[in-house]
């Protein structure tokens, strides 16, 4: 039977990404979706928010890439990492049914394979998860965990969206259907497997290691 922490951590991840993905929808088909700076900032703000409200929860990290990173350096376990994906992809899909229900209006999936995309959301997503690797390896309370985490995406959206649509997050591009498995699936977990590996081998003390959430939870 899943305990009430195990149901909280993975509603959490699950609102996490809804909520990322509708504000990425919301403001990427406003008036300032031609602008990829304020995509950026929107979601880095939504990071911000999610690691303050949930990351003692579940570590915020509303991003099936960023917990494959984690357990690529054995910061997550196989079993929690196979739900909290699962669990965000399904956030991503509610977000877009959500939004298509607001505004009465689907879209087909507009995605396709380029390389270049494929390598912009590596890079972009390789900027992100070295900020995210700090906050775990740092050990930074969750008010500055929040703050390095929320920037780190904005610089990695900025960097990608000079090729791409920036998104660094395979959940995100399948609620806002941009889903392509060779771009922005591989590309974002590729650049995270080898930010938090280098981060780990070059950059992360030799001792004393930090849980994949920013912030621990006492237990009650």
């Amino acid at each position: 039977m899943f305990s009430r922490n195990k149901v909280a951590m993975i509603v959490a991840e699950f609102l996490g990404t809804g909520i990322l993905t509708a504000v990425v929808l919301s403001v990427s088909r406003s008036t300032l979706g031609g602008y990829p700076f304020f995509i950026a900032t929107a979601a880095g703000l939504v990071l911000v928010a999610g690691t303050m409200a949930l990351g003692s929860v579940s570590g915020a990290h509303f991003n099936p890439a960023i917990t494959i990173g984690l357990w690529s350096v054995r910061k997550v376990k196989t079993l929690p990492a196979v739900v909290y994906v699962a669990a965000q992809l399904v956030g991503a899909l509610a977000a877009y049914a959500l939004y298509t229900y607001f505004v009465n209006t689907a879209w087909t999936n507009a995605g396709h394979f380029d390389s270049r995309v494929m390598v912009a959301e590596a890079v972009g997503t390789f900027v992100f998860s070295l900020g995210w690797a700090a906050a775990v390896y740092q050990k930074l309370e969750v008010g500055k965990a929040a703050a390095t985490v929320g920037v780190s995406l904005i610089l990695g959206i900025t960097v990608a969206s000079v090729a791409s649509a920036g998104l660094l997050n395979p959940a995100v591009a399948l609620g806002v259907r941009m889903w392509v498995w060779l771009t922005y699936a591989l590309g974002p977990v590729l650049g995270a497997i080898i930010g938090f590996n280098l981060y780990a081998l070059l950059f992360a003390p030799e001792s004393g290691f930090l849980s994949a959430a920013p912030a621990k939870s006492k237990k009650k």
